[in-house]
């Protein structure tokens, strides 16, 4: 970003390590939008509903534009602008309608740590012609996830049936993307938490048209995980990891179900793709709760963050068709540094058989042309991430 250039390293890498929940995914561009004019309204924007809470001068420090896919990461000086601009959900621009989201990398629960998460509720969105929209806030311990949700449902209509079981605080509706259709599954929070698991028994398995809903908690526990404050550091790209703390999941239309099975979540791209498979001569090792991948990803597709974020995405989706994916780790190349594992994708379940199961349908995909090779990978050595 901008600012990074004039601070000193240990400043720097606080801007690193808090980008994740500085940053907003923004679908839905119009062809003509480019950086500087992206910037300008969403700092323009951010300040006519008092959300620029750092002060004076523009809130925006840094955009990213995709051009071919219409979306741009917006990043803001703060935490607590990040979370302000979540409000912004559905603002026009130049005469189409924009999705605010959080991208990929957001760890709730990190973020949770550096500053608000949900907008400001003294924020003035009357002033741009918004309401206060239930959309991007379904976050916390009591989240469930809701999948198998016929394509034609609307918003309304799922919290209409959610509501049987009491009031929701909120509802996000995850779509694609590119069209900005229902990808038929979406994560939800109850103003009680005592409704959370009498829905999750109540709807679960519910039949609806041809579909079933799968209605359970996102979260194993509303805690932090040991791993998940490391995992901040290992999100650091220039330290060379990710971690994405997968099983405390994340949130917003870029997020992947994990551990979703329905067959709504699964993926149309990546190696979701119907592919011919090789004749398996590879010795697997050891079965364990981890599955490393290699010959799907090159050190130059990871040096370059909208490549990235598309690959974990694509790896998320995938993999979560196998069962709960607890993390999953994409070591990146880092300037000046040798990181070990750069080119392989190691992904923790959180049970033996979704393992075996993941392992035995990647095994001899084509990803970019390459051929996947998947074996178990021991789970003491990935502790250590000593890859």
């Amino acid at each position: 970003g901008t600012g990074l250039a004039a601070m000193g390293g240990g400043q720097a890498m606080t801007q690193q390590a808090t980008r994740h929940a500085r940053r907003c995914y923004v679908g839905g561009l119009p062809p003509t939008a480019n950086e500087q004019t992206v910037a300008t309204f969403f700092s323009g924007a951010m300040a006519a509903v008092g959300g620029a809470s750092a002060g004076v001068g523009d809130c925006v420090v840094n955009v990213y534009i995709n051009q071919e896919k219409k979306f741009a990461f917006v990043e803001f000086r703060t935490v607590e602008e990040a979370s302000n601009c979540m409000a912004l959900d559905g603002i026009v621009y130049e005469g189409v309608t924009l999705r605010v989201r959080r991208p990929n990398d957001y760890n709730p629960v990190v973020a949770a740590q550096l500053g608000p998460t949900t907008p400001s509720d003294k924020l003035n969105l009357a002033a741009l012609g918004l309401t206060a929209t239930q959309s991007g806030a379904a976050d916390g311990p009591d989240r469930i996830f809701v999948g198998g949700v016929p394509y034609y449902l609307t918003e309304a209509q799922i919290v209409e049936l959610l509501e049987t079981f009491g009031k929701i605080k909120a509802f996000d509706l995850v779509r694609d993307r590119e069209t900005g259709n229902s990808k038929g599954y979406g994560f939800a929070v109850y103003v009680d938490p005592a409704s959370t698991d009498v829905a999750c028994q109540g709807l679960n398995g519910m039949k609806m048209a041809d579909k079933v809903l799968t209605v359970r908690r996102a979260t194993a526990s509303g805690q932090p995980k040991p791993g998940d404050i490391s995992n901040m550091i290992l999100g650091n790209p220039q330290l060379g990891l990710l971690g994405t703390a997968a099983a405390v999941g994340g949130t917003g239309a870029n997020m992947i179900p994990l551990g979703a099975t329905n067959p709504l979540a699964i993926a149309t791209g990546g190696i979701g793709n119907p592919l011919a498979l090789s004749v398996d001569t590879t010795d697997p090792g050891p079965l364990t709760r981890i599955v490393s991948l290699s010959s799907c990803v090159t050190a130059d597709e990871l040096k370059d963050d909208a490549e990235y974020e598309e690959i974990l995405d694509d790896m998320r989706e995938e993999c979560s068709k196998y069962g709960t994916v607890k993390d999953i780790v994409i070591p990146r190349p880092a300037e000046g540094m040798d990181v070990k594992g750069v080119g392989m994708v190691f992904v923790e379940y959180e049970a033996e058989g979704s393992a075996s199961s993941a392992r035995a349908a990647m095994h001899g995909r084509k990803f970019g042309g390459n051929t996947v090779v998947a074996t178990f990978f021991p789970e003491t050595r990935y502790a250590a991430r000593d890859f």
